[in-house]
C-alpha cells in the first residue's frame, strides 16, 4: 500500500507526523507492505537562499514572546515522542533544493530510500543545525541514505528535477493543499495537520482492510 505525504522539511509538524507514521507502520506490522512517498510542499516558497537563525525568522513572524512559547511547546512535544528539536541551532533556508534531492531519491531508488533521506534531512534541519541548501552537506546526507555521492553532486550542479518539483508544488496548491503534513491513503482516507500515532495506526489498519482502493497516489 502506498501513502502519499505532502510535507516541507522546514515544517516541525511534518517532522513529527512522519515520525508518528513510521511508528504506526511498525505497530501494525505492515512495514513490508507500506510505502510512504514524500511529495514536495513549501511553506515559504520565496524563503532566502542564504541561511539565517530559524529563531530570528519565527520571532519576526509571530513576535518574540509567542515565538518562544511556540518553539518551547514544540520541543516538549517532540521530546515526548522521541524527537529532538534544537531550534537554537536550526537555520532557516529555502527548501527547494532539498525537495529536488528527495525527488531524485524516489525516482532512482524508490520510496524506502526516499523516506530514509527525508528523516535525515529533518534531523539535519531541526536537530543538527545543518544548512540543507548547501550542496556539500546535502551530498553527505544523501550518501549516508544510500545514494551515490558522484551522482548527487552532478545532480545538484544541474537543473535536473527542478521543473518536476515546481510542477508538483504547483499541483498541490491547485488541489487546495494549504496545511501540512497531509497524508493521503490509497483508499482515499486523508489526515491533514497535527495528528497522532494512534490516529495513523487506525487509518493504516482500515486502509489495509479496505479492498476497494478507489484513489491512488500519483
Amino acid at each position: 500500500m502506498k501513502v502519499e505525504v505532502h510535507a516541507d522539511i522546514a515544517c516541525p509538524w511534518c517532522r513529527l507526523g512522519t515520525h508518528q507514521f513510521h511508528r504506526a507502520v511498525a505497530e501494525t506490522g505492515a512495514e513490508p507492505d507500506v510505502q510512504l512517498i514524500h511529495r514536495p510542499y513549501q511553506l515559504i516558497p520565496d524563503a532566502p537562499e542564504q541561511p539565517r537563525p530559524l529563531m530570528d525568522t519565527v520571532a519576526e513572524m509571530f513576535g518574540p514572546e509567542q515565538a518562544e512559547a511556540m518553539l518551547t511547546g514544540m520541543t516538549r512535544l517532540g521530546a515526548a515522542e522521541g524527537i529532538e528539536y534544537r531550534f537554537d541551532r536550526a537555520v532557516a533556508v529555502n527548501t527547494f533544493t532539498a525537495h529536488r534531492l528527495l525527488w531524485l531519491a524516489l525516482d532512482e531508488h524508490g520510496a524506502a530510500v526516499q523516506a530514509t533521506l527525508a528523516t535525515a534531512l529533518f534531523d539535519a534541519y531541526f536537530r543538527d543545525g545543518v544548512n540543507i541548501a548547501d550542496h556539500t552537506r546535502l551530498t553527505d546526507l544523501a550518501e549516508r541514505s544510500g545514494l551515490a555521492a558522484t551522482r548527487v553532486r552532478d545532480f545538484l550542479a544541474s537543473d535536473e528535477g527542478a521543473a518536476e518539483v515546481r510542477e508538483q508544488v504547483a499541483v498541490a496548491r491547485r488541489e487546495g493543499v494549504t496545511t501540512v503534513p497531509r497524508f493521503l491513503f490509497e483508499n482515499g482516507a486523508l489526515i491533514v495537520g497535527a495528528t497522532s500515532t494512534d490516529a495513523l495506526t487506525d487509518t493504516l489498519r482500515h486502509s489495509t482492510e479496505d479492498g476497494s482502493h478507489t484513489r491512488h497516489p500519483r
